[in-house]
């Protein structure tokens, strides 16, 4: 279909060739008496005008007219499109928005990933050097008896035995770091399967206590538990990974209890769950050591700690036992004298 302008344009051009037409039959008829001038002239005349016309016509839609109308279509697209631009520059500004969001949104990620890959490193690192000295120690103690009786003390009975003793102690506590992070190893790894069944918490602890009970007499700590416990209290759990953490926090509280001091372990009912508390009287802890007091190695005090023997596991395995339980543990303690530390752990409780 042709343009409207077009259309307009050829009506235009036919109706003044008709007009012209007429004029010419007009004048044909006034002036053919005249002679073949006149009607040359006439010709010449509106050939000319016509001519010219259509040069002024062409030249005005060409140069002037297609250009207004350009102009025209663009100012009213821009009206047409004025919501529809905000609409798109809205758009943009909330793409941007995201895109700005999710940048600093994955470059915290990335710094929390890099602050763990450097804990996680300086972990190794401490964890490594606690590794290499608690074993070190042991061995370069045995490097030392060997010598010793290798320069003239294996001929004297009294030096020998006494050596040879010291040398056997070494060794078992190497084999004591070996066999705790064997088992934090099956523990952390799932190795370590538990034979979970219905166990009478009670019995267990009076079984540990007979265990214990001559560690804490050389101490001079009594071990207190109610005799109100004469009922059997059912829990779902490991028998012998449970009595390894009682073993492990009555070691302990015997070690770092006062002396002359008591030691008491309860049952508190929690409806699904039993809690399970083992209570010293002795100094306490400062408040900064109890976030760290499960980890592998560590030690309040290191001096004393090494002194009063232990391998600077059991805590940890501990705290592996009760988690791989899907139970949890716990720490109270304030520094004082007589202050005392709690250890107080859940178990799932079955009629």
């Amino acid at each position: 279909m042709k343009d409207p302008n077009q259309r307009n344009l050829i009506t235009t051009t036919a109706l003044v060739v008709a007009a012209v037409l007429t004029v010419v039959l007009s004048l044909l008829d006034h002036f053919l008496l005249d002679g073949f001038n006149s009607i040359r002239a006439l010709v010449t005349f509106i050939t000319t005008f016509a001519g010219s016309y259509f040069m002024v016509r062409y030249v005005v839609n060409e140069f002037i007219y297609e250009k207004i109308r350009l102009i025209y279509k663009t100012i009213h697209n821009l009206k047409t499109t004025k919501s529809g631009l905000k609409q798109r520059m809205k758009a943009d500004t909330d793409i941007l928005n995201s895109v700005n969001t999710e940048v600093v949104s994955w470059a915290e990620k990335q710094q929390e990933e890099i602050q763990t890959l450097k804990d996680q490193e300086a972990y190794r690192r401490d964890f490594l050097g606690n590794v290499s000295h608690e074993l070190k120690t042991p061995i370069f103690n045995i490097q030392g008896y060997i010598h010793t009786l290798l320069d003239g003390g294996l001929e004297d009975e009294e030096i020998n035995r006494k050596f040879l003793r010291r040398a056997d102690k070494s060794v078992e506590r190497m084999i004591s770091v070996v066999e705790d992070l064997d088992v934090i190893s099956r523990l952390e790894s799932g190795r370590l399967e538990l034979n979970i069944q219905r166990i009478n918490i009670v019995e267990l602890v009076r079984d540990v206590i007979e265990m214990e009970e001559m560690k804490a007499e050389k101490r001079d700590i009594s071990i207190k538990f109610n005799e109100r416990y004469d009922r059997p209290i059912y829990v779902r759990a490991d028998g012998d990974q449970i009595r390894q953490v009682y073993i492990n926090l009555l070691d302990n509280s015997i070690k770092y209890g006062s002396k002359g001091g008591s030691i008491r372990l309860r049952f508190y009912d929690m409806d699904e769950n039993v809690l399970c508390e083992v209570a010293d009287d002795g100094p306490g802890i400062e408040a900064k050591h109890l976030p760290r007091l499960f980890e592998r190695f560590y030690r309040v005090d290191k001096a004393r700690d090494r002194h009063a023997g232990g391998t600077g596991l059991g805590l940890s395995i501990v705290k592996h036992i009760i988690e791989a339980h899907d139970q949890t543990i716990n720490v109270r303690s304030r520094q004082g004298e007589n202050s005392g530390t709690t250890f107080s752990f859940t178990l799932k409780k079955v009629k």
